[in-house]
């Protein structure tokens, strides 16, 4: 509930078919499909305590195979948790998919196609229907199958950016003021520091005998 989109925003697609080539060991596949996802973070009760860490957006992916005869098979399901952190980031994912019980199902799944597959990708992590404090998968089959490679762009915009950035300029500001003022401060403390020596001189002049000035100017 604490994540949002717009109306108008896709949350799902489908990649284009490609033809897998030879990499060492491997099939791999270049699919070059780029996707453009803006969520919304909006979070309520900040003075709530204990504060709770925002659950970060997941990626849901499914890889399919399609052979000549136009025959489709799940090849794999993967999760990717969106980075937290803004930049470029390379993430390679592992996959798996389900696994029938017995050699009959393999050996459908080679022939005709087709193979167990997840009603809900949610199940992929945490089942959007599952209310309980632990969650067991036992008794059910699985195999790995491969990965996948995400190359991600992540940008992020907050307004509390936005006023930490501001409230630096602002105390920059002050500060390069206070030290002009430092500056100004001390210059008249040391005139006015000139100008009180230079009358308690007067003053001092003033107050001595008229002879005793004149007997001091003479000898000079």
């Amino acid at each position: 509930a604490e994540w949002s989109s717009s109306p108008f925003q896709q949350l799902s697609g489908v990649t284009q078919t490609c033809a897998t080539k030879a990499v060492g060991w491997d099939n791999v596949a270049y699919f070059c499909y780029p996707f453009t996802v803006d969520m919304f973070y909006t979070q309520e009760d900040e003075g709530v305590f204990p504060y709770s860490l925002p659950q970060w957006p997941v990626l849901y992916f499914e890889v399919l195979s399609l052979d000549f005869w136009q025959r489709y098979r799940v090849e794999g399901y993967g999760s990717l948790v969106l980075p937290t952190s803004p930049g470029v980031h390379t993430l390679t994912i592992p996959t798996w998919r389900p696994v029938g019980l017995g050699p009959v199902a393999e050996m459908r799944r080679f022939f005709i196609g087709g193979s167990p597959e997840l009603e809900d990708l949610t199940y992929i992590r945490i089942p959007s229907t599952f209310k309980g404090k632990r969650l067991s998968r036992f008794g059910f089959r699985t195999e790995t199958t491969g990965s996948v490679t995400f190359r991600l762009c992540c940008l992020q915009q907050s307004r509390a950016f936005l006023e930490n950035s501001a409230l630096r300029q602002r105390m920059q500001s002050v500060l390069d003021r206070l030290g002009g003022f430092s500056q100004q401060s001390s210059v008249y403390n040391v005139l006015e520091a000139f100008q009180r020596a230079r009358r308690r001189m007067q003053e001092a002049r003033e107050s001595l005998p008229q002879d005793l000035i004149s007997t001091s100017a003479s000898a000079l």
